[in-house]
Parts: structure tokens; sequence; C-alpha cells
């Protein structure tokens, strides 16, 4: 069953027009793509900053309208259902976790928010839903009198997931959840999230920069590169066995414990420019492999085997 389908979404960002110019191009932070999401399943989604994660997270929340395409959650379409009813079906995690929460409401301020506003629940039964909630995130009833500057990072994470529970949803966005925390909270908060999906039942799309965050909690990871997706495929494959030559970048970039840290083969460092994108593949700029066709040519996903698609017109051999 999908959860979560994307048809064709891109996502265009243009500047107002000048009085006496003519009007600037604009960005295309995200490139069509079309992407599903089983129920259930936990979406990794890598790739280098400025690369269209976090724009496309927004998107399937609601809180960017997209300039193409449509998104749909349980077979309904975001733009004709109303804000409410996608809120009780997708929510979202912040990667900051203390300038994610308002410094002027106390915990149980922000937890009956959604309950509110999505529910209408009376005082009592408000009462129960954060208790329950409360204790699946191993939080006191105690912190509900405080505010959010009182907490530690750790705790300022829970108490965001806390508040997207509130809301029961199906699917869970988690937008570098664990970035901003220290190495052994974000072990915590990991097998939090493990327990919370096995127990709600919930979808995840998990954005990190961490590709050994993102292989150990991920069913199945999307690379993305210039706004566009240049592969998709079983998490152990895409680490172990890529396809696309800026996957293998990836991932002999990442920094591993006990390997001295050495410069991956590629050209050049920089993405291309958005307001002058280049014809063809965007990574020809940087890949060692590539050739005139590659310049000429945009590349489409093609499938490997395996369940693993990439967009390279000279894919790597396992």
């Amino acid at each position: 069953m999908i959860a979560l389908r994307a048809l064709g979404l891109s996502k265009t960002f243009t500047p107002p027009k000048p009085l006496f110019r003519a009007t600037p191009p604009g960005v295309r932070a995200v490139r069509p793509m079309t992407l599903e999401v089983a129920k259930g399943e936990t979406l990794g989604i890598v790739g280098e900053s400025g690369c269209g994660k976090s724009t496309l997270a927004r998107m399937l929340v609601g809180l960017l309208p997209p300039t193409t395409g449509e998104i749909e959650i349980a077979g309904e379409k975001l733009g004709v259902a109303g804000p409410a009813v996608f809120g009780k079906r997708i929510q979202y995690v912040f990667q900051d976790p203390i300038s994610s929460l308002n410094p002027r409401k106390t915990i149980r301020d922000i937890l009956e928010t959604p309950l509110k506003r999505l529910y209408g629940m009376g005082r009592e039964a408000r009462r129960k839903r954060i208790a329950e909630i409360l204790a699946s995130v191993n939080l006191r009833q105690s912190f509900l009198d405080r505010y959010p500057h009182e907490f530690s990072g750790g705790q300022a994470q829970r108490i965001g997931i806390a508040r997207a529970l509130a809301a029961s949803p199906e699917i869970i966005v988690l937008d570098e959840p664990v970035s901003a925390l220290d190495v052994s909270v974000q072990a915590q908060v990991l097998n939090l999230l493990a327990d919370l999906k096995g127990e709600f039942g919930l979808t995840y799309l998990f954005i990190s920069h961490d590709l050994a965050v993102v292989e150990a909690v991920s069913d199945r990871v999307v690379v993305l590169y210039f706004g566009a997706v240049v592969e998709i495929g079983p998490a152990e494959r895409i680490f172990s066995a890529p396809k696309h030559p800026y996957t293998r970048l990836l991932a002999q970039s990442a920094p591993v414990v006990g390997r001295p840290l050495t410069a991956p083969e590629q050209k050049g460092t920089e993405l291309p420019d958005p307001l002058n994108p280049p014809p063809g593949c965007a990574f020809a700029g940087r890949c060692p492999r590539a050739t005139d066709l590659c310049r000429r040519e945009d590349p489409g996903l093609t499938d490997h085997g395996d369940l693993q698609f990439a967009a390279c017109h000279h894919p790597l051999e396992d």
C-alpha cells in the first residue's frame, strides 16, 4: 500500500519583477520528480547542501506550494483536501529542536495546540492524550509547565517528536532530526524513533547528511543532486554497490573512524549555477567519467535490477 506519492513534483523560486528591468530567471530548487513511499517504510533522503532536500520535504507537508505536480497521501490529493485533513496524516520534525518550539509557550500549550485545532478535544481528553504521548517519548509530566529554553537539545527534540505525534499522523518527515545533538543523544533519539514506528505503524521520510545514520534506519534511500533524483534503491545496495558516481562520491567523503580522511576523485567541488544550469547531466562538470554525451543529454532513471535505479549514462559496475 502506498502511503505517499509525489507525481511530477517541482519547485521554482521566482524573484519579484524589477520595475525597469527584465525579470531575472527563477531558481529551480527541485526539478520534476516522482516518488512513492510504501506504508510502514523509512525512506532516506541524502545529498549535499543545496540539493533540494528540505524544499522537497516542505512541499510534501504543505509548507511550500509546488510549482508543478501533485502530492497524494493515502490516495487523496494535497491540493483538494483542507490543511486540517493533511495535518492529521503528515507531520514534520524540524532540524533545530529549540528554535522549532515557541519560546513563549509552555510545553503543555505546545502539545495541546494540535489536539485543539485538529480534533477539537476537551480539557480532560487533552490531558489523557498528552499523558500518553509523554509516556511514549519518555518525558515526565512535570515538564509540561516549563518553557523550551529550560531543556537540553535531546529533550527538546523529544518534545518536537511528541508534538508531531499529537496529531496522530500516518507519516512523519524528519528533517535532520539528530544533526544538532550530541552523538550519545543521537542514539537515544534514533532508538526512540524506531520504537515509535513499530508502536504506531508510522511511515518516515528521513533527511540527513549522516550517511551511516541513513543506512542504519532506512529501507530505501533517495540520492538528490541539483534538485533531481540521481539514484534510488535499497539502503544496503545504495552504499555498498552504488551505480551513480555521485553516490560513490558521497560514500567516500563520509568520515569513518580508523580510516584516513582523503578527498575522493572528482573534477570540482561546486554545484552548478542554479541561475544558469548546464545542459545534460548536472554532475558532468564534477564527474571523472563524464563524456560529451553526458554534457549534451540529461540521463533518465534506468533500472539496474534489485529495485535500484540510477540516472547515469555510464553507471558504475559492482
